[in-house]
């Protein structure tokens, strides 16, 4: 990075960049509504650009699947889950906090066909407790 740029950049934390696949799910009124695939730009501790199918609207709330670089016990490949919120997004560049995240294994073989948009457990319980702390924060208000 030039002394420019980083006299502009406004981040708090340093992005690394890095491109990975990614899968990504939108919720709405506790439902998924849209599925899609991309890969990453960077990435930092608080939050993630991406590429993706769709042009986001900030505030969405969104799960991010991406594939890790690191193997669990030498053999078994990771995916680093991230549940969030779309900050910002220029036509199909995007990039959201990362509110919550975990890792989990990943299949041995990839899907051929679209994943099918189901309403994912994890990610509606995340949206559900992000709610309960809105109401409670504007009840103490």
């Amino acid at each position: 990075m030039t002394t420019q740029t980083l006299l502009e950049e406004k981040r708090r934390k340093f992005r690394f960049q890095m491109e990975r696949e990614l899968r990504y799910k939108l919720l709405a009124e506790a439902t998924v509504v849209t599925t899609g695939a991309g890969c990453t730009v960077d990435i930092s501790s608080n939050g993630i650009a991406f590429l993706g199918q769709h042009k986001l609207e900030p505030g969405t709330l969104v799960e991010l699947s991406i594939s890790w670089p690191v193997l669990l016990g030498e053999a078994c490949a990771m995916r680093l889950i991230v549940f969030g919120r779309i900050v910002r997004s220029e036509g199909f560049r995007s990039a959201c906090t990362i509110d919550k995240y975990e890792f989990r294994t990943q299949a041995r073989t990839v899907r051929e066909t679209p994943i099918p948009i189901r309403n994912d457990g994890a990610l509606r319980r995340w949206a559900e407790t992000l709610k309960t702390k809105e109401m409670v924060a504007r009840a103490t208000a």
